[in-house]
């Protein structure tokens, strides 16, 4: 590599680490303040950066935002396909999947992604950038796709079921439930000291229990 070659490199290299720092610092700041509440200059203050720089390398909020929401799926996307992979039956496949979303859903994330479901659901125009995230979660479900199949030919899955159907409408359901939980103060229904881990045990359980073969 000759010093023009190595200099170009270096340069890509240091681009690279400070978009890592922007889009982190805009991780921590989305999830104190809120994606509303959060200013530019909060995230270029947060990263040790000028304003004109986080400008240079993210020119709207919205394409920070969308950064970050990418960012935060690509674990679940690794998941589904480390769990697709897997030696096991389908029934097997989803328990992974269920432990997964259990782990995941009292981290500090889940707050950000609900309130990135919020801020694309109301947005009047179409999100800038979206489609980086939405091609990430069109690869989560041809993973699961796979999974699915799985459960159509071990059947360990009830045959008597619309299984593609179910089973997403299952993971879905258990996914949102999960982070919803993250949250918890805010959406029971019912006053309780329960914690989040075990109402996502039963509730685990019991889709288990229905989608397996007798």
């Amino acid at each position: 590599m000759d010093a023009k070659e190595r200099y170009v490199k270096e340069r890509n290299d240091g681009k690279q680490q400070r978009l890592l720092v922007i889009v982190d610092a805009a991780e921590r700041e989305f999830i104190d303040r809120g994606i509303e509440k959060t200013t530019m200059q909060h995230i270029a203050d947060a990263a040790n950066i000028g304003i004109a720089t986080l400008f240079r390398y993210f020119p709207k909020k919205e394409k920070l935002i969308v950064a970050v929401a990418t960012k935060l799926l690509q674990p679940i996307h690794d998941a589904f396909v480390a769990t697709a992979a897997l030696p096991l039956p389908c029934l097997g496949k989803l328990e992974r999947l269920f432990d997964f979303l259990i782990g995941e859903h009292d981290r500090a994330s889940a707050k950000f992604m609900i309130d990135f479901d919020n801020y694309a659901a109301h947005s009047h125009e179409p999100v800038e950038d979206m489609e980086t995230f939405v091609a990430l979660h069109r690869r989560i479900s041809l993973h699961f796709a796979s999974i699915v199949q799985s459960g159509i030919e071990d059947r360990s899955i009830r045959s008597d079921l619309q299984i593609k159907e179910t089973l997403t409408t299952i993971m879905n359901t258990f996914g949102q439930f999960s982070r919803q939980l993250s949250l918890q103060n805010n959406i029971l229904l019912f006053e309780s000291d329960l914690e989040s881990k075990p109402q996502l045990l039963i509730l685990k359980g019991m889709f288990l229990e229905y989608v397996k073969s007798p």
